[in-house]
């Protein structure tokens, strides 16, 4: 789907830049443009993208955070060096899990958030068809 939006947005822009129409046809594309972009439906999708993008990159650097400290706790901790040795190598299993499982819900947030805009402008076949 990036690819996609990649795609459209470079034709677009190649043609606007390479328009011979010049200002007055970049005009009417730009508010066609601003038209689409500020209905409602646009706008919900954007938001929606929005606020994916700020719990998503706030969850996974978080969760990187506590797993260092605790692996700091582990090796700051009395004992020997094996003992913290494999002390630390005990939380930083369980930190590595943490990382992981924060990582697969935010891609599962993402493939939801898709999946969301994928059906929110599809319009349901009509029983008389």
């Amino acid at each position: 789907m990036k690819g996609k939006i990649g795609i459209v947005v470079g034709l677009t822009a190649g043609y606007v830049l390479g328009a011979r129409a010049g200002r007055e046809r970049y005009e009417q594309i730009k508010d066609a443009y601003l038209k689409v972009y500020n209905t409602p439906g646009v706008q919900k999708q954007v938001d929606k993208v929005s606020d994916l993008g700020k719990s998503a990159a706030f969850s996974v650097p978080s969760v990187l955070w506590d797993s260092a400290v605790k692996i700091t706790r582990a090796v700051t901790t009395k004992g020997s060096p094996g003992q913290k040795l494999d002390a630390a190598l005990d939380v930083s299993r369980d930190a590595a899990e943490d990382v992981k499982d924060a990582a697969e819900e935010t891609v599962e947030s993402v493939k939801d958030a898709t999946r969301g805009t994928k059906t929110a402008g599809a319009k349901k076949p009509s029983a008389s068809a």
